[in-house]
């Protein structure tokens, strides 16, 4: 790939990479030039389906496991990746508990918000320091329409996911003027493990189809094409924004 959106001689780290939106967005990257460092709680260093989609793309993939909901281990991380040069970072790690506010544990919300909200902040901190070193970096969290909304039975994923959205544009004041651009993208209801239950649920899978205006569940490569544009230098004077890709959900 050639022009704004190539992303040639670049090493990107995703988060989450193993499988459904981080998937779709390390192989998005590898597509368009990145070679990959994937990270995930149960990510294997050899013999993954991620490394192999990398890899057919021609792109050199590296696989580290890394529990973010061990701060111990996200500091680790992020030392080991202070040392590399990465020029993206895609913080795409999540984990999503249901329960009812008044019944939620409070050990789920702590689990949640730290692997959602404070584990991205951790990372991202150690990665960026080398990128405002250099003047040039492009940061991207993967938000969620509970950054807009409130959710039902999800108390920690929306204060989490709402927390990423305000981080974005904190970040991206400080860091934008020093050549690192700092964006979300807010997946719709995509068809991956965290949305099965709803899915399952046939009133409440008719209920947000019913808003969807493109009238389909999201997949996770719909996801693809505003990863590359935030990595690459078409969004060059982009910054502190969290781009929906929903579908229409928001508009509705």
């Amino acid at each position: 790939m050639s022009g704004l959106f190539s992303l040639d001689g670049t090493t990107a780290v995703v988060t989450g990479a193993r499988r459904g939106i981080g998937f779709a967005m390390a192989v998005a990257l590898a597509e368009a030039g990145a070679d990959i460092i994937g990270v995930s709680a149960s990510q294997t260093a050899t013999g993954s389906d991620i490394e192999r989609a990398v890899t057919a793309a021609g792109r050199r993939f590296e696989g580290i496991a890394c529990d973010f909901a061990d701060p111990a281990a996200v500091d680790g991380l992020g030392r080991a990746l202070a040392g590399r040069r990465v020029d993206i970072l895609v913080n795409n790690a999540g984990t999503i508990e249901r329960a009812p506010a008044a019944e939620h544990p409070i050990d789920v919300w702590d689990r949640v918000v730290q692997i959602n909200l404070s584990s991205p902040f951790h990372l991202t901190q150690a990665v960026a320091r080398p990128m405002l070193e250099r003047g040039r970096g492009k940061i991207i969290f993967t938000a969620s329409l509970l950054s807009f909304q409130g959710g039902i039975n999800v108390p920690g994923y929306t204060a989490a996911k709402s927390g990423i959205a305000g981080l974005t544009k904190a970040l991206a004041n400080e860091w934008t003027s020093r050549g690192v651009n700092v964006n979300a993208i807010a997946p719709g209801y995509i068809s991956t493990d965290n949305t099965e239950a709803l899915r399952a649920d046939p009133a409440r899978s008719a209920a947000i189809l019913d808003r969807i205006p493109a009238g389909r569940w999201g997949e996770a490569s719909d996801l693809a094409g505003a990863t590359v544009f935030l990595a690459s230098s078409a969004s060059d004077y982009v910054s502190g924004i969290t781009l929906p890709v929903d579908g229409g959900w928001l508009g509705r």
